[in-house]
């Protein structure tokens, strides 16, 4: 047990603090790596999760007054599935749900929950478990729980990257408050709004989401559409095949099939996955909302959007904001700003990313790298025709995402 654990055992002993041993550290290892991920951010994904479950599974068996069976919602091969788009694992106790939200992000100051586990039906909890480890000092924390209720009543949606978030000041610490509630109450019955789908739109979703890429699909259509296809076993089982399938082949290039109609952005009207600069700053990312206001080079474009991008393991799981300004000129061509911001309340961007700006051809046209503590990075003001097409990649070290535009 590390000096780390024990002090913080000592500062907040009404919170869960557990170590991590090297037996259960091989055991998630060993586990996440017999499934196979299309991706870096999934398979890291998977042995967070594996190795939260693993502590977790192994304390509540030590419970002496815990005499429900406790059983894992997925079997292991519908776990991949999951965990190859997005964070968290259920468990059942009874009829009650818990959800541990696994983080291995050493400042932890809020819980931020995917909205898959809130808003599909039958993957919402009862309660909802804020699990930070530390692999460096080794130890596995749960800061508090929330519950459906409280999340649908007090947490903050970001539109962005479709998560709801609660600071953990906000949290129920004590997790015998949880056990309690169960003895004494009535399971809650959860009110959430049944998702459905056509069997035509499975089909176009399944295409267009199985392409090879290094970051999960899940922002790339609207939440209605892709929370009803992961809601079915069958759908979801055969999206983790198909982006097996696509990464075994080979099919690595990232950029998106149809390039972003930038003309469209003067009517208000964005691509799915891009959002108006108003939007962005009406969700709930503080720091990104100051860096935006703060910025003079913001104030001129008339048309801004912005896309949020998670370039995966590579980058600690830290995701980017990309942002561009447009501004029309009296020569009728088209003024742009291209930005690059940390989100998810991140101060700095991560050091060696680079923005680069492509011709239609892919000759690279500027390039600008981060450095230790840049708190953006820009390139420099360019103009282009209407009708014209250009690309902005965003890479670090091998990786790179390429978004494709037509003005």
């Amino acid at each position: 047990m590390t000096s780390d654990l024990n002090e913080l055992m000592v500062i907040y002993p009404e919170k869960l603090w557990l170590e991590i041993s090297d037996q259960a550290q091989e055991h998630a290892w060993r586990l996440s790596k017999l499934k196979s991920y299309s991706h870096a951010t999934a398979s890291w994904n998977a042995y967070l999760n594996n190795l939260s479950l693993h502590i977790f599974l192994a304390w509540l068996k030590e419970d002496p007054d815990l005499r429900e069976t406790v059983n894992v919602w997925l079997d292991d091969e519908q776990l991949a599935s999951v965990w190859e788009v997005v964070n968290g694992t259920m468990l059942t106790i009874g009829d009650t749900k818990l959800v541990l939200i696994p983080s291995d992000k050493s400042n932890f100051q809020e819980l931020r929950i995917p909205q898959e586990w809130v808003d599909i039906p039958n993957w919402a909890g009862n309660y909802y478990l804020a699990v930070q480890l530390n692999l460096e000092e080794r130890w596995f924390g749960v800061w508090g729980y929330a519950t459906h209720q409280q999340i649908r009543k007090e947490a903050k949606y970001d539109s962005l990257d479709q998560t709801y978030s609660l600071d953990v000041e906000d949290l129920i610490t004590d997790l015998n408050v949880m056990w309690v509630a169960r003895e004494v109450c009535p399971v809650e019955k959860l009110e959430v709004e049944p998702l459905s789908i056509s069997s035509t739109q499975v089909e176009k979703l399944l295409e267009q989401l199985s392409k090879f890429t290094f970051y999960s699909p899940r922002l790339d259509v609207p939440f209605e559409m892709w929370g009803a296809l992961l809601a079915v076993d069958e759908y979801r089982q055969r999206l983790y095949q198909r982006r097996l399938e696509n990464q075994k082949n080979n099919q690595v290039e990232c950029s998106q099939s149809l390039a972003n109609n930038l003309s469209q952005w003067f009517e208000n009207i964005f691509e799915v996955g891009w959002q108006s600069f108003d939007a962005i700053m009406s969700s709930q990312q503080k720091t990104l909302a100051i860096q935006f206001r703060s910025d003079a080079t913001l104030n001129d474009p008339r048309v801004k959007g912005a896309k949020l991008i998670d370039l995966g393991m590579q980058l600690g799981g830290t995701a980017v904001v990309l942002l561009l300004g447009l501004t029309s000129e009296l020569d009728e061509k088209i003024s742009i700003r291209v930005q690059l911001h940390p989100a998810n309340e991140e101060i700095y961007l991560p050091p060696h990313l680079r923005l680069v700006l492509l011709s239609e051809s892919g000759k690279t046209l500027q390039e600008v790298q981060s450095r230790n503590h840049d708190h953006l990075i820009q390139l420099k003001k360019f103009k282009s025709h209407r009708g014209k097409i250009f690309s902005i990649k965003i890479a670090f070290g091998d990786i790179s995402i390429k978004e494709d535009f037509v003005l």
